[in-house]
């Protein structure tokens, strides 16, 4: 239509044609309803008509079905007619047609590698992936500081593991500099990464990282390219998936420009299974996404959050998800019924039926939708049959992934991981000087004890040979003394009597 997307339309019992206004689509939405419901052929509508107007489209894929886009519906599937009676019924000349995809991966498996750094993810959003206490997400934040301070590039979980070695080995310094660093913090920030190493996060940090110009492409035909986060392994770890999503809304909040109201969306990003940011996450961190979601559409970014129930998004960030569809909400409980009337209650009422109850009965492939109007004001509550899509309901084949994969405009582009000079290599390169110093200032220390003790023993025995010479010399003096007197008494008359009388006892004998 140029300038809407047709979501959907009525017939009997039904109400007026809804369309989501491109110019109104970075004003933010919210896609809700109980599983089974048709929340995931609502957002394959969504993304095909994006496209389709030449607006980039970036989704996660949590069950694998989203992977149909990359495929044209075809007429023998088993939906085609009953694809064809609901076209009929809404106005719509339905064409079955695939859309440029690029398909990415978090692990490499079933798309084009994803990866940050350590350094462009940040202490806050680290410390959410890892459950970190505040005294440890505080000896994060002071191994950040270290790492800024000495140039130390933190690139990968390697770099941040040996950071936080050099961190614990230098304490005490840092705790006079920055406030108490236990070690004992350092070592429960250790043993998260390990569990992080072993969950397979060590895939996701490290170089090429992602180039936000990658998710942001339009092909030579002018629609833009459906990025698809292929999510159902990343499931298993539902931190990390909550924590990547977040990251890339931060870096493209601060990355894009400001572009004020465009006709058109830069990019839409679809954030499916949405509770999961929210689950236990501090003040801190709902904050930065209330911040994100309001601030973002100035950049030209729209952000879908795609949920079982509208309860599970915070009110501030509710508020401002102005174009809605939901699906059918069951009520069996007291909580439920307090949840449904709550969602009711977010809508601009219709007095042709209650909302509440709508919301309650509504269909698979039915929905009660609101969508901005040509003022931005959100339209009345409408009972509205979402439109068939165009491309493939239900995942494409492991083949059809990877022929799509090899024609891909970023094929090769991340698939080959850099390893350049960083953190844990400087560090190493440290610790081997300063040991080589230790041993080469032991080695002296060793060669001047020797060289000690040398000089000792020549001292000794030079101090004996001396008490040896001056022994021997006294007693030359004294029988040179003792001669001299001899001679000197026998040149007198004591002396002469003695020879004569030796003379004379020698002749009397003879």
């Amino acid at each position: 239509m140029g300038d809407r997307i047709f979501v959907g339309g009525g017939g009997e019992g039904y109400g007026a044609p809804q369309s989501l206004l491109l110019n109104y689509a970075n004003r933010h939405g919210l896609i809700a309803g109980a599983t089974g419901t048709g929340k995931t052929v609502t957002l394959q509508i969504l993304a095909e008509g994006l496209s389709a107007e030449g607006v980039p489209v970036f989704l996660s894929d949590v069950k694998g079905d989203l992977s149909g886009l990359a495929r044209s519906g075809r007429e023998d599937f088993k939906l085609h007619e009953a694809f064809m009676k609901r076209a009929a019924t809404i106005g719509l000349d339905l064409t079955y047609s695939a859309f440029p995809v690029t398909f990415w991966d978090l692990f490499g498996e079933q798309g084009h590698p994803v990866r940050t750094t350590i350094s462009e993810m940040g202490p806050l959003l680290l410390s959410r992936l890892l459950e970190l206490s505040d005294a440890q997400e505080g000896v994060l934040n002071v191994a950040f500081r270290v790492a800024d301070e000495e140039g130390l590039p933190l690139l990968d979980l390697e770099d941040l593991q040996a950071l936080l070695l050099f961190v614990g080995e230098n304490a005490k310094e840092l705790s006079l500099r920055y406030g108490n660093v236990a070690t004992s913090s350092v070592g429960a920030i250790q043993r998260q990464l390990l569990v992080l190493e072993n969950q397979g996060g060590a895939a996701f940090f490290g170089e090429p990282a992602l180039d936000l110009a990658d998710l942001m492409r339009t092909d030579p035909d002018g629609r833009g390219r459906i990025s698809i986060l292929a999510a159902d392994k990343l499931m298993g770890s539902p931190r990390l998936y909550a924590t990547f999503l977040l990251w890339l809304l931060s870096e493209l909040f601060e990355e894009l420009p400001e572009v004020g109201n465009p006709d058109k969306p830069k990019l839409v990003f679809f954030f499916d299974e949405a509770h999961l940011l929210f689950d236990d996450a501090p003040k801190a961190l709902i904050d930065k996404v209330e911040q994100v979601a309001r601030l973002i559409r100035s950049k030209g970014v729209g952000v879908f959050f795609i949920t079982q129930n509208p309860a599970d998004v915070p009110e501030d960030v509710l508020g401002q998800l102005g174009n809605r569809v939901q699906h059918a909400l069951r009520a069996f409980t007291a909580n439920d019924q307090r949840d449904l009337r709550k969602a009711a209650d977010t809508y601009r009422p219709n007095p042709a039926f209650d909302t509440a109850e709508a919301i309650r009965e509504v269909g698979t492939g039915e929905a009660v939708t609101s969508m901005l109007d040509h003022k931005g004001v959100p339209g009345i509550v409408e009972r509205t049959l979402i439109r068939p899509p165009s491309s493939q309901l239900g995942p494409i084949t492991v083949d059809d992934r990877k022929a799509v994969i090899a024609a891909s405009p970023v094929a090769g582009k991340y698939d080959t991981r850099l390893d350049r000079d960083s953190a844990a290599e400087m560090l190493a390169r440290r610790a081997d000087a300063a040991a080589r110093e230790a041993e080469a200032a032991e080695a002296q220390e060793a060669e001047m004890d020797a060289q000690e003790r040398e000089f000792r023993n020549a001292r000794r025995y030079d101090a004996g040979r001396s008490r040896s010479t001056r022994s021997r010399r006294k007693e030359d003096s004294l029988g040179d003394a003792l001669a001299t007197a001899m001679v000197k008494e026998l040149k007198g008359t004591t002396g002469r009597r003695i020879i004569r009388g030796i003379f004379g006892t020698i002749f009397k004998s003879r």
